[in-house]
């Protein structure tokens, strides 16, 4: 009986392996195979190779590289395991398939067939999904005029991306086709050209030397390979304009000045609109870069946006003036419109001034050379480039700023003494006060006391007191303190009796309000809860102590062993 179960193990044992176990490694070769794996890490040995000639990262794991030795011990380590298997792979249509269009054009029957529509003859589709006009007589029962049949369409498997391209089924020979015809264009108007001038040529009216000239190809590229502008190179055949970033020799607008409070460089347009040297202290007439703004304002184009500007003022009052299209007549008309609007102001000036006068005061100097100072800051280099000043101006609040009121010259808040504000000009601490001026400082500053203090000072000094007379005093003292302890002691009595009445009688309330409280909610509960008022089982307002205390009083607890007989 052991004999036999033995045997059956160990057949059993070769029919799912048939393998040994390997064998386990010595402590010398174990230590080769980790110093070769620590070698390939460092890069100075050969990578490991796969079955299939691919090198192994010697970073990878041993067991994601190595096969296990109960399914082949003689396998080589790979990573063909670890990558898709084609067997496993989804098959997706290829790019080239797609449905085809139109009808067979090699089988055309002549009789009609069974199970084929029964309006064209078509085997592919039925009558009701006939796309022809219905017939007087369908095919079926003239067996005449039979439609060929339509394409069996493929079923396409697309991916994510073939679902997804807008170019898949199309055909290039489409637009092969579209080249081709307007090439057999180009090349009949080039042989009626060609055939007019010979015939011009024979009748005499075109000489030999303009037929020449007149034969040259004079289309837009004409000139296309002659083109070679610094910074531009000129396609003939694609008949485009490559703009190159800059001239590789010229030096770029952020390398000017390396100061990053300096002018300010876009990245993304390549402007610079400020120029680069502005607080350098450089004579702008030797600077060989302004910045972008300099060529935007100077010449002639302040004058032409203001023409345009003009121009569109012009067309909007009825005016048929373009800057493009009729320059010279757009700029008599500014001009004529420049002199009338200066006479009209110089006939309103005069007017103005012989109705009400006071022209004596429109030709008084301007109030910086009238008080020879400003109060504008401005700080110079030796260059006499600005370092500081001629700055925007600060936005103002929304409050008023600066309101004197009541004769003050100073605002609230412009003097500080002893922890309060006031008037500085007369420094009083009252606000909304009148001012006093000078009179006020010298009031406000002066160190008299009052009348009233005064008296009180007076009356204040009075004998001093003898040793008996300080003795009586201090027993005077002594007795009225004892009385009071006295007093204090029998109100504190009636009065905490007084509080623990007045205690006991709201928490009998409390109680009350709790039984009122409960009934109300057991009531509630019985109502479905469709028909319950809204916020019904909800308070708003916090409770008080007693009610706190009344509710710990009622409340039940499951495990109180008298909790049955409460009720009763």
């Amino acid at each position: 009986m052991t004999e036999q179960v033995s045997t059956d193990v160990k057949v059993s044992s070769e029919g799912i392996v048939g393998l040994d176990e390997p064998k386990k490694m010595t402590r010398e070769d174990w230590r080769k195979k980790k110093e070769l794996e620590e070698q390939r890490k460092l890069g100075n040995a050969p990578a490991e190779v796969d079955e299939e000639g691919k090198d192994i990262n010697p970073h990878i794991p041993q067991y994601i590289s190595s096969v296990p030795w109960y399914i082949d011990p003689s396998k080589r380590p790979t990573l063909k395991h670890q990558r898709p298997q084609a067997e496993n792979e989804d098959q997706y249509s290829s790019i080239g398939e797609w449905y085809k269009r139109g009808v067979q054009e090699n089988t055309l029957s002549t009789k009609f067939r069974k199970g084929a529509c029964e309006n064209c003859g078509a085997l592919t589709h039925k009558k009701k999904d006939c796309l022809e006009r219905p017939r007087k007589v369908g095919a079926k029962f003239t067996g005449t005029a039979i439609a060929p049949d339509e394409h069996a369409q493929v079923q396409l498997d697309l991916d994510y991306d073939g679902k997804r391209d807008r170019w898949n089924g199309y055909d290039p020979e489409e637009h092969q086709r579209i080249v081709e015809e307007y090439a057999k264009v180009d090349l009949a108007k080039r042989t009626l050209k060609a055939q007019k001038l010979q015939d011009e040529l024979a009748s005499g009216k075109l000489d030999q030397t303009e037929r020449e000239h007149d034969s040259e190809d004079e289309d837009e590229d004409k000139y296309a390979d002659d083109i070679d502008m610094p910074g531009q190179n000129f396609d003939s055949k694609r008949r485009i304009t490559v703009r190159n970033l800059r001239i590789r020799e010229d030096t770029a607008k952020y390398l000017r000045n390396l100061d990053p409070n300096s002018a300010y460089y876009d990245p993304k347009t390549r402007a610079m609109r400020e120029s680069p040297y502005a607080n350098t202290g450089m004579n702008p007439d030797e600077v060989g870069y302004a910045g972008d703004n300099f060529a935007r304002y100077s010449g002639d184009t302040i004058t032409m946006a203001q023409t345009q500007l003009f121009a569109w003022e012009a067309y909007e009052r009825g005016s048929e003036v373009h800057l493009q299209a009729d320059p010279t007549k757009l700029e008599l008309l500014h001009r004529s419109f420049k002199v009338k609007k200066e006479d009209f102001k110089e006939k309103q000036r005069e007017s103005i001034l012989e109705k009400y006068g006071g022209e004596k005061h429109l030709d008084a100097p301007p109030r910086e050379l009238l008080l020879a100072q400003t109060e504008d800051y401005v700080e110079y280099s030796r260059h006499g480039a600005v370092l500081k000043g001629l700055e925007k101006a600060v936005a103002r609040s929304k409050y008023e700023e600066d309101v004197l009121i009541n004769n003050h010259t100073c605002i609230w808040g412009s003097y500080w003494k002893d922890g309060c504000w006031g008037y500085k000009c007369c420094h009083s601490m009252v606000k909304q006060s009148y001012c006093t001026g000078e009179a006020g400082i010298g009031i406000n500053n002066s160190d008299c006391v009052p009348f009233d203090e005064g008296l009180t000072e007076q009356q204040e000094e009075e004998q001093p007191k003898t040793l008996l007379e300080m003795h009586q005093d201090k027993m005077k003292e002594k007795k009225k303190k004892k009385k009071s302890k006295k007093n204090k002691k029998h109100s504190s009595d009636s009065s905490d009796s007084e509080d623990e009445e007045k205690k006991k009688e709201k928490l009998k309330k409390a109680l009350e309000a709790e039984d009122k409280w409960v009934k109300h909610v057991d009531a509630i509960m019985q109502l479905d809860e469709r028909k319950r008022p809204y916020s019904s089982l909800q308070e708003v307002k916090a409770p008080t102590e007693e009610e706190m205390e009344a509710f710990r009083m009622k409340r039940s607890r499951p495990d109180d062993p008298m909790a049955s007989f409460l009720g009763q």
